[in-house]
């Protein structure tokens, strides 16, 4: 009975890449709230700084993610090993190679042999995705192609509405704490996995994409058009961005830091999967 229901909800549907269901969803959201409160426990005891700079050192990662999805979407792995680029295993592991790297970093700049250790972590970071990207590339000129106007259409939409967003925040409604490139960063990267949503289930003109998750589901079955994801992320966040800057005059600096992350993960990471698969026709 138990072993069923683990296959049914959990199992299965990453076997065979069906979309995200209730239980999943629940369950997922669940584990996120327990870690970020234990991965903000283990980093208050190691002594290390949970600030903004952390926080733009660490989206290279968040990039890594997303293109790393990609990998398992193209199949160019045809082991059961696939399965560790999907969620959440993919979280795992891209967390222990961050840590990894971060600790590595630290002990240069301890040794001497760095003096920004942020800069090495985020350099590695950058690195490591840049080489999944050219793996990617690869890949798409030789099984399928790499549509450029797609690569080109999607940021726009997103940098398009992320100005028209923030203009709103700033200076209708005069939240000037907006300017704060975290919270910037939070608008583009939700805003654009809603573009990327949009404009792949409904104007891509040859590969039929669907939304994987429960509520953006049902919104786009309802209004049969996917650009319900842009009043949908709006609903969340404009009351996220005012309660977080609420919270943030009283909340532990480090613990607000981390919650803000995994915002700006949450949307930047799909964003950047959905758009890749796109250009690459996977």
């Amino acid at each position: 009975m138990i072993s069923d229901f683990i296959y049914k909800y959990y199992i299965d549907p990453v076997r065979y890449e069906q979309p995200y269901n209730a239980v999943e969803t629940i369950t997922y959201a669940l584990i996120l709230i327990a870690a970020l409160y234990l991965i903000y426990l283990w980093f208050k005891k190691s002594d290390m700084k949970i600030d903004g700079p952390f926080v733009l050192a660490t989206l290279p990662f968040v990039i890594l993610g997303g293109v790393l999805r990609v990998v398992q979407d193209t199949h160019m792995i045809t082991s059961d090993l696939q399965f560790l680029l999907v969620t959440p295993p993919i979280y795992v592991l891209l967390f222990l190679y961050a840590v990894t790297i971060l600790f590595v970093s630290r002990y240069l700049q301890e040794q001497g042999l760095c003096k920004n250790f942020l800069k090495v972590y985020g350099g590695a970071g950058l690195f490591t995705s840049f080489c999944v990207v050219l793996l990617l590339a690869s890949w798409g000129l030789t099984h399928t192609r790499i549509d450029l106007f797609v690569l080109a259409i999607i940021p726009l939409m997103a940098i398009v509405a992320t100005v028209i967003v923030f203009a709103v925040m700033r200076y209708a409604l005069k939240w000037e704490y907006v300017t704060d490139p975290l919270y910037m960063t939070l608008l583009f990267g939700q805003l654009l996995d809603a573009s990327a949503t949009s404009y792949g289930i409904d104007l891509h003109p040859s590969v039929k994409y669907i939304e994987q998750h429960v509520v953006g589901s049902f919104l786009i079955d309802w209004t049969h058009t996917a650009f319900v994801m842009f009043p949908l992320k709006l609903v969340v966040l404009f009351p996220a961005i005012y309660i977080m800057e609420q919270y943030r005059k009283e909340a532990n600096p480090a613990f607000w830091h981390l919650v803000l992350l995994a915002m700006i993960t949450v949307g930047l990471a799909p964003g950047i999967r959905d758009m890749t698969r796109m250009v690459l026709y996977v």
